[in-house]
């Protein structure tokens, strides 16, 4: 059974990001132009081994015991080769480590062995999303010739995400390889591949996790019958003595509706008791991915964003795993990110980052992001706009439930759910704040009691890099740590409180 969904804009509950007025604002003063050079955010730079002090401006909280952990892409070329894609970037940690009032900074390249190999090498060895590695000039043309037949191998260029099994700590791209990392000094531990415990070929950066421990996930898995979005569930360990990933199974296997040309994710959601997976129309050409060592083309020319096609919500029971008879569609919408899942009143509640084009990720090319001018103008047109939207999915439905009316009971929200027939942001310029992480105060009662923590980075020579410190109730800055070195623009981190 088929239901269409639609969304509103304005989302009261979304007190830690922004309001509709104030996006709209922000996204007016982005279009007048005048961009600024942000090169520099996406160029190599140094490691900082030991932890160094910052500048604090402002107090830090007393009661913040713990680490921020980031990680993102810091490396970009390795002797006369350089990569094209800002995803294709080796990783750099990074490691803010917040304790008395004080905040230090280290950070360190992850020793991957697309990393490693890299280096010994000094070339580009190992092929990432948007660069096809060439053949060894060493080996001999028959040689070079036979390894374009080769399926391509996987990288471990782990510079998405810092993530938590249990009581291991991993990086982590979106193939079936992560690397295992210790959080005091960043030093790279081992190397750990989904494929050893359960039949996946990937899995996202984005785990969930339940209050005791078990965490979820999702993953592809390609062969003869096609390819299939695979729940994972990563049990508590019984035994110390166990692997992290030990007991990990698939709990629920979703057939793509085209099975050669499955949708790209980077997220999931998760309820209480449910698994929501957006199967959206930006389509993975297979055969691409499995020939690109013969075509030369990158793994970024597989992607296709074909609006054609639904964005369809699959729901699973996470302790059955038994996959819900109803599907939900709305129209073509493209995300990386969900913001927030919840169950009410027999609906999932879940709301989602949009973009209404789904073309953005090919936009990301070094040298787009390295323009400058009216150049650097034209690339932030066609960076497709984000927007927050609230999607409602009723659950509990039989064949007496009628058509053609909206059937969502949720008074608080104008999203409506209809079955078919046929079935601010603080901002300050010159600065780019990084994905916020809500740190709760201790033994509080409130959701909204703690601090936004945000790495603020800055192109520009004048202006110091900074971690940020926000009241979360009312988004009033509390202080600013400063940092003396350039730190480059990254993607997404952790907290960790100290125990």
């Amino acid at each position: 059974m088929d239901y269409i969904l639609s969304a509103f804009y304005n989302i009261p509950g979304l007190k830690y990001f922004f309001s509709q007025e104030k996006r709209q604002q922000s996204m007016s003063s982005t279009e007048e132009g005048g961009k600024e050079y942000i090169a520099p955010l996406f160029q190599t730079v140094e490691e900082v081994l030991q932890p160094i002090p910052t500048r604090i401006t402002g107090t830090v909280p007393e009661w913040i015991k713990g680490s921020l952990l980031r990680i993102g892409p810091g490396k970009f070329e390795f002797g006369n080769d350089k990569f094209n894609h800002w995803f294709d970037g080796m990783a750099l940690m990074h490691k803010f480590t917040i304790e008395n009032g004080t905040v230090m900074y280290m950070s360190r390249f992850l020793q991957s062995d697309a990393y490693r190999s890299n280096e010994s090498h000094n070339r580009i060895v190992v092929s990432e999303f948007g660069t096809v590695a060439l053949p060894d000039p060493c080996k001999s043309l028959f040689q070079r010739f036979v390894s374009t037949f080769e399926l391509p191998k996987p990288t471990d260029n782990g510079n998405i995400n810092f993530m938590k099994y249990e009581k291991d700590y991993y990086v982590s791209t979106e193939t079936n390889l992560m690397c295992k990392v210790d959080p005091v000094m960043l030093e790279t531990k081992e190397q750990v591949n989904w494929s050893d415990y359960i039949a996946v070929n990937a899995a996202t950066a984005h785990p969930h996790y339940d209050p005791n421990g078990t965490a979820y996930n999702m993953g592809n898995s390609f062969g003869k019958q096609g390819t299939f979005y695979n729940i994972i569930k990563v049990p508590v360990q019984e035994s110390e003595d166990e692997g992290t990933l030990h007991g990990a199974q698939v709990i629920c296997s979703i057939p793509a509706k085209d099975k050669w040309n499955p949708s790209y994710y980077h997220s999931f959601g998760m309820t209480e008791n449910f698994i929501v997976f957006m199967e959206q129309p930006i389509k993975l050409n297979v055969l691409k991915i499995i020939t690109s060592k013969i075509t030369g083309k990158p793994i970024l020319d597989s992607f296709r964003w074909d609006p054609i096609f639904d964005t369809v919500f699959h729901v699973a029971n996470k302790h059955t795993g038994e996959l819900h008879s109803v599907t939900f569609h709305t129209a073509a919408v493209m995300m990386y990110h969900q913001i927030n899942s919840y169950e009410d009143q027999g609906c999932i509640v879940i709301d989602i980052c949009c973009q209404d084009d789904g073309k953005g990720y090919g936009l990301y090319q070094l040298h787009n992001l390295r323009e400058s001018g009216k150049a650097l103008d034209e690339v932030y047109k066609l960076v497709p706009k984000s927007i927050p939207r609230r999607f409602v999915l009723p659950l509990d439905i039989t064949s007496e439930t009628p058509q053609g009316i909206n059937i969502n009971p949720l008074t608080y929200t104008s999203a409506t759910a209809v079955i078919r027939a046929d079935g601010t942001v603080w901002q300050e310029d010159g600065f780019y704040p990084s994905e916020p992480v809500f740190v709760p105060s201790p033994d509080s009662n409130e959701e909204d009691d703690g601090v936004i923590l945000s790495a603020v980075v800055s192109p520009n020579q004048d202006k110091t890099t900074f971690l940020l410190f926000l009241d979360a109730k009312n988004f009033t800055e509390l202080c600013r740590a400063e940092v003396p070195v350039l730190i480059p623009y990254g993607i997404h981190g952790i907290f960790l409180p100290q125990k």
